[in-house]
């Protein structure tokens, strides 16, 4: 069944549950290196893996940042917390448990508003934060999935093993319907960037750093109860979330359609096709026999360091976003258009080294952003915002009109240098010689006397037709604005 059928029969529900490593310098209860790489098993100790007589130290730093993602998102700080022990045996964990949070987590209830393309907005309500510890790394040796079905053998990586984890957890999301991928997409991406805001996290998701749990479950109406649900595990792009969702909403409304039972079970996504297939049933809470960490002592933040915490918060993403429209004077639209392409530090960036905020988008969404897609990078790639507050500022001072400014800017992406120095050795600065722009004009005026009737009956348009002739004198480099000025004062004496 397709997607667009699908919604029409089902209302979908969606839960997600993001995993976001924290940047500490060490690890979440050993002294272990937090770094990205490395040689395999490089970064360990005898706590990473779980060796006997091995004991947790909790990281303060990682603590701190759990609180800071939680006040980020609005959440109540637990005045008193606590690890558990999560069972379960798989190679990429060596202690055969996970040190986690269950009943008690850091910060609990709290919301996150989240903006589609088009400006449509939801409230993902948040049911948790918590603190944990990643697992290591599995790599499946031969077969022809990478997957441990028919591999030869298996490899365990356990450098990221012990690193600190936030996961954040969602209540159910309904009101969705027919945008709930999208909806699902935005809201991972809304995290992103308050990790990135915070300075808690690199959040890069093609190193792993955010992972997305993606639920969807299906009912026949949004007064039913909620369907049985599916988990696809460590999605980590935003596209792929997207498509992830929109398949299973279209795969369970086959299953029901067809008068089965949806499994309840966790499933991979496959970014070469886009589906997803089947892992493992799903264990519920009660499988994994929680009870409390006795290596370590409950948690209990002081008042004042969480007020001392909140604080120092910096502006977040979508406070930002709104004050800088207002500040720049663009309309939502403008504003939008800009962020979903990536370009809003950008044009921060270049408003801090002086351009007007007006010019600045202006380059970046037209020019740069134009020059950028046909070499197939991100305009950020292309050039710097000094380098394209320093082309507007040429064009401030009347040294570049806006044809040979995209020349600079060619030079510029080229390598040349930075927009002055392409300007002066191109040869691409605005003609200064009054007396070769003047003999420019009169050339021109003796070319075309029909045209300077017309301008001399009124017909200021006509003015056009002399501006080709004089640009063409000084290789583009005509100051138009002296050259109208000049030709009105020839022809009206």
């Amino acid at each position: 069944m397709k997607y667009e059928e699908a919604i029409t029969k089902y209302d979908p529900v969606i839960g997600i549950e993001v995993h976001v490593e924290l940047g500490t310098a060490t690890k979440m209860f050993d002294a272990a290196p937090n770094t990205f790489g490395g040689g395999p098993n490089s970064n360990i100790t005898p706590t990473s893996l779980g060796l006997p007589g091995s004991l947790p130290v909790v990281n303060a730093k990682g603590v701190e940042y759990a609180i800071r993602i939680g006040l980020a998102l609005g959440c109540e700080i637990a005045e008193s917390c606590r690890f558990a022990r999560k069972n379960y045996f798989y190679p990429d964990v060596p202690k055969d448990f996970q040190t986690s949070q269950s009943d008690e987590p850091i910060a609990s209830e709290g919301q996150v508003e989240v903006e589609l393309e088009d400006g449509t907005q939801f409230t993902i309500p948040v049911e948790r934060a918590h603190m944990e510890e990643d697992a290591g790394k599995n790599t499946h040796v031969g077969g022809a999935t990478g997957r441990i079905h028919g591999a030869d053998h298996s490899l365990v990586d356990y450098n990221r093993a012990g690193v600190p984890l936030v996961e954040i957890v969602t209540h159910p999301i309904t009101g969705t319907g027919e945008r709930a991928a999208e909806v699902a997409a935005a809201y991972v991406r809304t995290l992103r960037d308050i990790f990135r805001a915070l300075g808690v996290s690199e959040a890069r998701m093609e190193q792993g750093n955010v992972r997305a749990d993606v639920n969807v479950s299906l009912r026949e109406s949004p007064e039913a109860p909620l369907g049985t649900r599916t988990e696809t595990k460590n999605v980590n792009s935003f596209r792929s979330i997207e498509r992830a969702v929109r398949y299973e909403i279209a795969r369970q409304a086959t299953v029901l359609d067809a008068g089965e039972k949806v499994v309840q079970e966790t499933r991979h996504f496959h970014e070469d096709t886009g589906e997803t297939t089947s892992g493992r049933l799903k264990s519920d809470a009660d499988d994994y026999r929680y009870f409390p960490e006795p290596d370590l002592v409950p948690l209990v933040p002081s008042r004042d360091w969480v007020a001392e915490i909140k604080e120092s918060l910096p502006e977040l993403p979508a406070q930002k976003r709104r004050r800088l429209t207002a500040e720049w004077g663009f309309s939502d639209l403008e504003m939008r258009d800009i962020v979903n392409a990536g370009l809003l530090e950008a044009i921060e960036d270049t408003v801090t080294a002086g351009a007007p905020s007006a010019a600045a988008r202006k380059w970046w969404t037209g020019e740069v952003a134009r020059l950028a897609n046909q070499r197939e990078i991100h305009p950020t790639e292309l050039v710097t915002p000094a380098q394209v507050a320093g082309l507007t500022a040429l064009l401030a001072d009347g040294k570049l009109n806006d044809r040979l400014a995209k020349e600079v800017l060619a030079g510029v992406a080229d390598g040349e240098g930075d927009p002055a120095e392409v300007m002066s050795a191109r040869g691409l600065e605005i003609v200064e010689d009054t007396g070769a722009l003047e003999a420019a004009v009169d050339e021109a005026i003796a070319g075309n006397p029909d045209v300077v009737e017309k301008i001399r009956g009124g017909k200021m348009q006509a003015i056009g037709a002399l501006m080709g002739p004089i640009m063409k004198a000084t290789r583009g480099q005509a100051d138009a604005g002296k050259a109208k000025e000049l030709i009105l004062a020839k022809i009206n004496g």
